[in-house]
Formats: structure tokens, sequence, C-alpha cells
């Protein structure tokens, strides 16, 4: 069993910058990848990015890269059981509920990523809005 509560949401400017965190626990950690996702209003929820376990390895949504990339990093300290998403630069476009979830470490392929249900466990999201 592995819980995960995201915070760090709020109101932002454009412009602006926030760092969402999505704090772990449970007694099998180790064995899953986190990643985090967002969903606008009216829209599905779309994969931003994962991180494994080690840290070592990172992956942002092919399709997304350009939205995101130099603004959204994810990282994590396992000594916190904390994974963390700083975003930087937002627009209004960012504007979502932001969710944290965990993957197990053995899908490894891009294809699982962006796959709702190969994912365990999800936290309940955390609102960013950034006004213009």
């Amino acid at each position: 069993q592995v819980q995960l509560v995201e915070s760090g949401g709020g109101l932002v400017q454009t412009g602006g910058s926030l760092r969402l965190s999505c704090a772990v626990s449970g007694r099998t950690l180790s064995s899953y990848s986190t990643s985090w996702f967002r969903q606008a209003p009216g829209e599905a929820r779309e994969f931003v990015a994962v991180i494994s376990y080690s840290g070592i390895y990172t992956y942002y949504a092919d399709s997304v890269k350009g939205r995101f990339k130099g603004r959204f990093t994810v990282s994590r300290d396992n000594a916190k059981n904390a994974v963390y998403l700083q975003m930087n630069s937002l627009t209004p476009e960012d504007t979502a509920v932001y969710y944290c979830a965990a993957l197990p470490q053995e899908k490894t392929s891009h294809s699982y990523f962006d796959s709702l249900s190969e994912y365990d466990y999800w936290g309940q999201g955390t609102q960013v809005t950034v006004a213009s």
C-alpha cells in the first residue's frame, strides 16, 4: 500500500513559480516510480513527468516537452519521502489540478507513462491557478 498526498498548489500570477510536493508513504516505496499528471477543466488527465525511485531517471511527456522543457523539473528526496514538481514561468494554460501517482518500478517503457490504468495509487490532487 502506498499513500500520496499533494500540496503546494495555489494562485499565482503569470510568470510566477510554484513548487508542488507529493508526500509518499507506505511499506513498498522502492517498488514505485512517481509521476505527475495534470487535469485542466473539461480536459483529459495529462501526463507531465516521471521520476524513478532512485531519482536517476526522469522523463517528460514527449508531446509537451516543448511546453514543459526548461519550465518544469521533477525531483525527489527519499530521505523526506517526497517528490517535487518545480514549475517556473507559469501561464494560464498551466491552470489545472495536479496529481502524483505511483507506477510500478518495472514499468519502464515510455508506453506505460501516460496510461492512467498502469498506475496503482493516486493522490487527491492540488489545484494550481495561474492568473493572467
